[in-house]
Formats: C-alpha cells, sequence, structure tokens
C-alpha cells in the first residue's frame, strides 16, 4: 500500500477537519459511481487523516461489505475504517468493485491529499497530477494547500491549479479571474483545460478572456517545443558523431568502405548488455557504476573484432574499394547471423543506472533526460580524445604519415601494416563506444547497427572525408536539421529531405565542409 502523508494538523489548523463516519464511509464504498463520485467530493472538502487513509484502501481494492458494514481488510486483518478498530470480517463479505472512472477520481482524490505532505518532491508531484483534472469540487482542499504552502515554487503552480478548477465555477467573475491567472502558465495541460474550457464556455466576455490566455499559453509552448527540437537534434547529432567518429578514422583516412561497421557497434551494445548482467548477477550492490566497465569493454570488443577483420581480410583489398565494399557487406550478414544464434533473434534491454534516470524540467513542455545529456557529453569527451591521440601522440603522428604518404613512411622505417591494423582498430574501437552509448536509449538487437550506417557514411562525406572538425558539424547540422523537418513533414519525408538536400551540397561541394589542404603540380 502506498504511504498516505496527510499531517492532521495541517488540516486542522485549515478549520475544516472531521473525523470519518460510517455512513460516509459506505457512500463511498457502495452504490452508484455518480453517488460514490459526489461522495468523495464532500469527503475531500473535510478530510482528516482517516478519510485518506481510506481512500487509498478503495484505491487499493483493500476494502469489503457485508450488508450496511464496511471493512478495510489488510493481511487478512479487518478493521473499521471510521474508528481503526479490529473487527470480525462476515463470511458473506463481498470485495468493492472499482471502475475505470472511479479509479481516476480516487487517484486524483489522493493526489489532492498529498497537497499537504511535509515533503516537497512529494507535493510537487500531487500538483501535477492534479493540473490534468482539477475541478471545482476538490477547490476547498486546493485552497487549503495554497494557503498553507510555503515553497514559493510550488504555491506558483498550485495557484495554476486553482485557476483552472475555478474554470468550472457558476460565478463569472471567478471563471474571468481563473482565466487570466492561466495565461501566466508554462504547461501543455493547460492548453488543453483551457480549450477544453472554450468550447464549453457561452458567456462571451469569459470566452474573450479564455482565447486571449490560450494564445500566452501557446506562444510560451511554442518556445519550449522549440528547444525540445534543437535538444533532441544535439542528441540525435552526438549519436551520430559517435558513429561517425570510426569511420571518419577507416573511411576517411584510411580509404576503407566498411559496411561492417554497424556491426562493430552492434558488438559494442552486447558488450555492454554482458557488463551489465555480470554486475546484476555478482555485484548488484555496484550495479550503478556498471557503465564504468562497459565502456573500456565495448571498446576492447569492437577494437579486437575490427583488427581481426583488417588482418584476416581488409588488408588484402587495399586499393579495391568495390571488393572492400562486398566483403564487409559479408560480414555484415555473418556478425548479424553469429549474434542471432549465440544471444537469440529478440532485442534484449540494457538499463540506465539511477543516475541516469530522471531528468532536468526547465519549462512546461521541455524535459532534458539526463541519459541524453550524459551521452552528448560522452561524445564530445570520445572527439576530444580521438583529436589529441591523432595529433598529439606518436601512434597518431604514423597514422597521418602512413594514410598521407605510405612509401615514405615505410621507407622512414614505419610498420605501415601494423600501423593499418592499429588505425583500423581504434575506428572500430569507437564504434563500440557508439554502441555502448546507444544501449542506453534503447534496446540491444542484432539490427542495431543498420539503422545507422548510412547516416553515419552521409555525415563523413558531407563533413569533408578525413575531417574531424567536419565530422562534428555534419553530425550536430543533420541531427538538428532532421529533428525540425521531422517536427514538421514527420519521419519518414525527414529522411528523404535531409537526403535530398546532402546530394544537392555535394553536387556543388563534392569535397564536404572541409576540404583537405594540399598541392598538387600538373604535368
Amino acid at each position: 500500500m502506498r504511504k498516505i502523508l496527510l499531517p492532521l494538523v495541517l488540516l486542522a489548523a485549515a478549520g475544516a477537519a472531521q473525523a470519518l463516519t460510517p455512513d460516509e464511509a459506505r457512500a463511498l464504498a457502495t452504490g452508484e459511481t455518480d453517488a460514490r463520485i459526489e461522495a468523495l467530493h464532500k469527503a475531500l472538502a473535510t478530510a482528516d487523516d482517516r478519510t485518506a487513509a481510506f481512500l487509498q484502501a478503495l484505491a487499493d481494492d483493500a476494502v469489503k461489505t457485508a450488508g450496511e458494514r464496511v471493512f478495510v481488510v489488510k493481511d487478512d486483518k479487518a478493521t473499521d475504517p471510521a474508528t481503526g478498530a479490529a473487527a470480525e470480517l462476515p463470511a458473506d463479505a463481498e470485495d468493492v468493485v472499482n471502475n475505470n472512472r472511479m479509479r481516476g477520481e480516487l487517484d486524483t482524490a489522493l493526489a489532492a491529499l498529498k497537497l499537504f505532505s511535509p515533503d516537497d518532491a512529494v507535493r510537487a508531484a500531487a500538483v501535477t497530477e492534479l493540473q490534468k483534472d482539477a475541478d471545482e469540487a476538490k477547490l476547498p482542499l486546493i485552497e487549503k494547500a495554497w494557503a498553507a504552502e510555503k515553497n514559493a515554487a510550488i504555491k506558483a503552480q498550485l495557484g495554476l491549479v486553482r485557476a483552472g478548477a475555478l474554470l468550472g465555477s457558476e460565478d463569472k467573475t471567478r471563471r474571468l479571474e481563473a482565466a487570466r491567472l492561466l495565461a501566466d502558465s508554462r504547461n501543455a495541460a493547460t492548453r488543453n483545460l483551457l480549450q477544453q474550457r472554450l468550447q464549453a464556455e457561452v458567456d462571451p466576455d469569459v470566452k474573450a478572456a479564455l482565447r486571449a490566455s490560450l494564445r500566452e499559453v501557446e506562444s510560451s509552448l511554442a518556445w519550449g517545443e522549440r528547444a525540445a527540437a534543437v535538444f533532441s537534434g544535439i542528441s540525435l547529432g552526438s549519436i551520430l558523431l559517435l558513429v561517425a567518429l570510426g569511420l571518419a578514422i577507416t573511411y576517411g583516412l584510411m580509404g576503407v568502405i566498411n559496411m561492417a561497421h554497424g556491426e562493430l557497434m552492434m558488438i559494442g551494445a552486447y558488450a555492454t548488455w554482458l557488463v551489465q548482467g555480470l554486475f546484476q548477477k555478482y555485484l548488484p550492490g555496484a550495479f550503478d557504476w556498471y557503465l564504468l566497465a562497459a565502456v573500456p569493454a565495448a571498446f576492447g570488443a569492437s577494437a579486437l573484432m575490427g583488427a581481426v577483420l583488417e588482418r584476416g581480410v581488409i588488408r588484402f583489398l587495399y586499393g579495391r574499394p568495390l571488393e572492400t565494399l562486398l566483403a564487409t557487406w559479408g560480414i555484415s550478414l555473418m556478425l548479424m547471423q553469429l549474434v542471432r544464434s549465440v544471444f537469440g533473434a529478440q532485442n534484449v534491454g540494457v538499463e540506465n543506472p539511477s543516475w541516469m534516470s530522471g531528468g532536468i524540467v526547465l519549462m512546461g513542455n521541455l524535459q532534458l533526460p539526463w541519459n541524453r545529456i550524459v551521452i552528448i557529453a560522452f561524445a564530445f569527451t570520445v572527439l576530444a580524445g580521438m583529436a589529441l591521440l591523432i595529433s598529439r601522440t606518436r601512434l597518431g603522428l604514423f597514422v597521418r604519415g602512413v594514410t598521407q604518404n605510405r612509401p615514405i613512411a615505410s621507407c622512414m622505417g614505419v610498420n605501415t601494416a601494423r600501423i593499418d591494423t592499429y588505425a583500423f582498430a581504434l575506428g572500430s574501437g569507437i564504434a563500440g563506444l557508439a554502441g555502448c552509448a546507444l544501449s542506453q536509449v534503447g534496446n540491444v538487437g542484432p539490427d542495431l547497427g543498420q539503422a545507422y550506417i548510412v547516416d553515419a557514411f552521409m555525415v563523413v562525406v558531407l563533413g569533408g572525408v578525413g575531417q574531424l572538425a567536419g565530422t562534428v558539424y555534419a553530425a550536430l547540422g543533420l541531427g538538428v536539421l532532421n529533428k525540425f523537418i521531422e517536427g514538421w513533414a514527420g519521419a519518414v519525408l525527414a529522411k528523404i529531405a535531409v537526403l535530398v538536400l546532402i546530394v544537392v551540397f555535394i553536387q556543388k561541394r563534392p569535397q564536404g565542409l572541409f576540404a583537405v589542404k594540399g598541392r598538387s603540380a600538373e604535368a
């Protein structure tokens, strides 16, 4: 049974607390739904802690009736709801049945009662719940809570709930007051409430006030929707960036068209799932930190597979792009079938650690999930690490030397075959990191990589082959553009529109956003 937090002192201070009577308990538990709801509204106006406990018992299906008597049954023990005293449950006692309408009313009533909780989080959640269904019957309780509320932010939101309840008043003055107060709301539920009330309202003055408030609310929500689209676009762009960073090495620097790149991502995602399973079984107390082990595991598993592919297949196909494409495509099919055979064809779920649950609420219709924020930060951390490795380390110098002029690098004593393997393993390992990140926002399955491989190639080509800066701009730009077009035309048309724009852009600028600087001599 959920815990009810309703301090009797607060209600007594409001001057209206009364004990639950047997007649009230019977009216709440028996009869037609309309009569029970009317009794519920009356009980809310004078609710005490026994009323709250009884309403919770009704919501939990823990109430039985026998004739004129009502019982609360918990752990096979019956009590009288009015007195709390133990009672003997008759053999012919019947369960109280609540239909969906009654359950909705009970849930809203319980949310109203939680407005008196000493916990700010509980009261804030209760206000949010009440915004969906505030009516004049709950107004006495809402006004008591509003008068007693000390938290300024919660009191402001509770004032909007009060205004929403006033919209149903028979007093025109109160409806006008409510309409003006609701203009300051930043919540989508308020917009729905105003639209519904506008259809039912007959007074022209009130209708004019409702329209004005609706325009204000819609204007405020529009900004939240735009900000949400930008954040979603950046989130999608960060995922594309992680996917494309590996391709920026294997395709951009090495010139290998690796159609198995998506399956290397899939391997990283399954490695994350396996690490999660090990923590759940052997280290349940440290589950929240399993990602610290999953990140290197995902990188290592994909990097190892990439090294095996490079040494076993790709090293024999350098300079033959068509054959490389066909070979890696065949490898991708083999890897997908291998995963299906080992782990099954069904998707597997990877849980977020508790610190990645929830999000930051900035506006009524704008919430930034923590898992998306962490992935954005992770993507840029990987980008910074990769940029430093390529530009500041000995391995990065060798990779750049081999990709720019293999014969000269070999003459200088560089083991070009080994550097090829290292570079391909690095690109594959970054694909594994992308798979680890993707596992935090969706299910993991054998087809995981297929949804991103085409977009990743488009990012690399659009940004400029071999250009990390171009990859960043292209990934974020495509992510934001895709989300804005998706909100206007739908997901399918958004994909088509983005593809057409990329084709047109490449026709005008084949080298991409950032061209490789260099010199050439014509014979």
